[in-house]
């Protein structure tokens, strides 16, 4: 999305997006307030941010909006079902989830032919938030909802992904990606076994050292996985008389 706008006006073309991808990105594009980057801090002051960590937050404001080019002003709109002809052949939109707002992946029948984008990737996992636009969010549901879908699609899909060179075994990608998230959420649990902040989760899930950028991605992870297991009914959060939320495992 970020690119949309120079590739729309280098080949000419309107952007073809799904709806929520497209708002969400025209609204971070537009968005530079006093209460934006309030909100950001206020959501990383609940979270356990010291007043270093926060004063950064503050400093560097809309960094989404400064990596960017223009967000276009018109879509032409697809969602989860609807067909796009492309190169003489039909792609099936494919909703993914978790990722970004409302991630569209492309499946031709025809070629074999799955454009993943981000949703399902060769070697990494991709990044799955809580961001302080949705502070009560849950993406993780979403994004094993989706991996589930994509599984239906045929194991010898040939998969293009926005990272990483194209690849087949679509089947074990996916079932390596369910597995590191359940191995994910197991860590997540003990590390609430005594009442802990994100920020001490954090540190039980992510064991180097982290840049300002790199936190905040982390941040966003941990919460991901804090949140599905609140969901589960297996961690309850309480907000300490320091305003900082606080996880602990529901025996």
């Amino acid at each position: 999305m970020g690119l949309s706008g120079w590739l729309c006006q280098r080949l000419g073309i309107e952007l073809t997006a799904s709806l929520r991808e497209w708002l969400f990105g025209r609204m971070l594009w537009l968005e530079d307030s006093e209460e934006f980057t309030a909100n950001q801090v206020a959501y990383y002051r609940r979270i356990g941010f010291d007043a270093e960590q926060l004063e950064g937050v503050r400093s560097r404001g809309n960094t989404y909006r400064a990596r960017i080019d223009v967000i276009p002003v018109r879509v032409v709109g697809i969602r989860h079902g609807d067909t796009l002809e492309i190169g003489g052949r039909q792609w099936r939109v494919i909703e993914g989830g978790g990722h970004s707002p409302e991630h569209a992946c492309l499946y031709c029948a025809e070629a074999g032919i799955l454009i993943s984008g981000d949703q399902v990737l060769p070697r990494i996992s991709p990044i799955v938030g809580v961001w302080p636009q949705q502070p009560e969010a849950e993406p993780l549901s979403l994004f094993l909802d989706a991996l589930t879908r994509l599984r239906d699609l045929p194991a010898d899909t040939l998969v293009l992904p926005s990272h990483g060179l194209p690849f087949t075994g679509l089947h074990t990608r996916i079932d390596e990606l369910l597995a590191h998230h359940a191995e994910r959420l197991e860590r997540t649990l003990s590390a609430c076994a005594e009442s802990a902040t994100a920020l001490q989760v954090l540190r039980a899930l992510f064991k180097r050292e982290l840049d300002a950028h790199q936190l905040g991605f982390a941040t966003g992870e941990t919460l991901a996985h804090l949140h599905h297991l609140m969901k589960r009914g297996s961690v309850a959060r309480d907000l300490a008389a320091d305003g900082i939320w606080r996880y602990r495992k529901v025996v």
